[in-house]
């Protein structure tokens, strides 16, 4: 029989507990040393496709499941073979990675009456960092991009990363890009998507924004690690994000960091 002084206490664990089932949920559905990284591979020009699926298939870790000449028939080779990672080119005919992209990442159901419930972490591949539709993608839920004269080993990194369940945010680039484009493209502040969070997960994301990693966070906090990330996790959860790329963006879609401002709106 529950006693009025023990209901707190689990009314207090409801936040942390929703936040271990997502971690546990994304860490079952994973990829593990007996299940290879599943990989789709998209871009309109073969002989580019055909290189990048060769290369990846170099890895014992890695199997390519498919590959695609455009944005469409990305979708439907995902929907077929269920990937973890989609390379995703940004510019092709027919449908563009960014629509795919949303498609893949914004769908909770992507075959039918089944439902889609690991949809594939997209990497995008471009030409420049500063790339308008690299941006538009990341906006669409793509969990961050690279560069197509990219090295190997830096290709086979990122592509465990994002397997993982962890945002590509290199050094700088991915938030400068965001930023670059906030600032040049700007969309009316909606600060009361955050209404969920507590002051100091707000700070966490703004923190997050500002491309700091979980030790970092923790030393600007005077937090452990391990607080930092429940703190992480529970802001994900609660807005809905997949991942740290995803945090950056809705940092600066909601005002919570103005370009060029270095600190919070």
């Amino acid at each position: 029989m529950t006693t009025p002084e023990a209901a707190p206490e689990a009314v207090a664990r409801t936040d942390a507990d929703a936040a271990a089932e997502t971690d546990a949920k994304t860490a079952a559905d994973a990829p593990t040393e007996a299940r290879p990284v599943r990989i789709v591979v998209a871009d309109d020009h073969e002989v580019v496709r055909a290189g990048y699926a060769g290369l990846l298939a170099t890895q014992p870790d890695f199997t390519v499941v498919g590959t695609a000449r455009d944005g469409a028939e990305a979708v439907r080779v995902c929907r077929e073979q269920r990937p973890d990672v989609v390379l995703m080119d940004v510019r092709m005919p027919v449908s563009d990675g960014i629509q795919a992209t949303a498609e893949l990442v914004g769908n909770a159901a992507l075959t039918g009456d089944e439902p889609f419930t690991h949809p594939p972490r997209v990497l995008i591949l471009t030409t420049f960092d500063l790339d308008e539709h690299v941006y538009d993608a990341l906006i669409a839920g793509a969990s961050g991009f690279l560069l197509k004269d990219v090295t190997a080993e830096r290709l086979f990194d990122a592509v465990r990363v994002v397997a993982a369940g962890e945002a590509l945010l290199a050094p700088g680039v991915t938030r400068r890009l965001i930023a670059e484009f906030a600032r040049l493209k700007p969309r009316t502040p909606r600060r009361d998507a955050l209404a969920v969070l507590t002051p100091r997960e707000s700070e966490v994301l703004r923190l997050l924004a500002e491309g700091l990693s979980n030790p970092e966070l923790a030393g600007r906090l005077h937090v452990g690690e391990e607080t930092v990330k429940t703190h992480v996790s529970r802001v994900l959860s609660k807005l809905g994000l997949r991942d740290r790329t995803q945090a950056v963006v809705m940092a600066y879609e909601t005002g919570l960091v103005v370009p060029g401002a270095g600190s919070s709106a």
